[in-house]
């Protein structure tokens, strides 16, 4: 009876796993797949590679004398019709300007704030832990420039029953000695497709 049972669940997950859609690896330098109406990790790989050559190749980011500003991430909100986590936008652009050797990105900060950092600082009232191996008082350093932004979503009905799609990645970059903005970046995607999808 037990041969049998055995021998009925190994059939059942045979044919179960024989009737599951095949799945492939996707070739992430090389995509050809589909497009979507929503954004992709393809469009956020476009939108921060556009505004980080952007500001690279701009004088914003060349401290004069050499050396490296010291920058903050600030709000950057989705205004889009989807439920998206900017912080994919985010942390490509971060890559890339610390890679640039152009900027520190500081965490102590902004909307990448590590609490450790101030966390760790609690640790001085604290008996347990050797009092030299803390971070002294006066140690952590104020940024230079902040980043921030949005994403916005536009959605227009066209006349032959299509639909397009338009997503605005809008980034500024901020001199927070004097408040001016030294650096505005704007990377547009649009899409078109059937007016029947829906673009959330």
């Amino acid at each position: 009876m037990k041969m049998k049972i055995l021998t009925a669940s190994a059939l059942c997950l045979a044919l179960l796993s024989g009737c599951a859609d095949k799945v492939s690896k996707i070739d992430l330098n090389n995509d050809k797949g589909e497009q979507v109406f929503g954004l992709d990790y393809r469009d956020f790989q476009q939108a921060a590679s556009d505004a980080t050559q952007s500001m690279l190749h701009s004088a914003a980011l060349s401290k004069p004398g050499g050396g490296r500003y010291i920058l903050a991430i600030s709000d950057i909100r989705n205004d889009t019709m989807q439920h998206i986590d900017t912080d994919q936008l985010i942390k490509k652009i971060r890559i890339e300007l610390l890679n640039s050797g152009k900027v520190y990105l500081t965490t102590a900060v902004g909307s990448e704030e590590d609490r450790m950092n101030k966390k760790v600082r609690e640790l001085r009232k604290d008996d347990e832990f050797r009092n030299s191996s803390i971070s002294k008082k006066g140690t952590l350093v104020a940024p230079d420039m902040s980043l921030s932004g949005k994403i916005l979503q536009r959605n227009i009905n066209m006349s032959n029953g299509k639909q397009q799609v338009e997503y605005y990645f809008m980034l500024t970059l901020t001199d927070l000695t004097n408040g001016f903005a030294t650096w505005e970046g704007e990377t547009i995607i649009g899409k078109r497709g059937s007016g029947k999808s829906v673009a959330w």
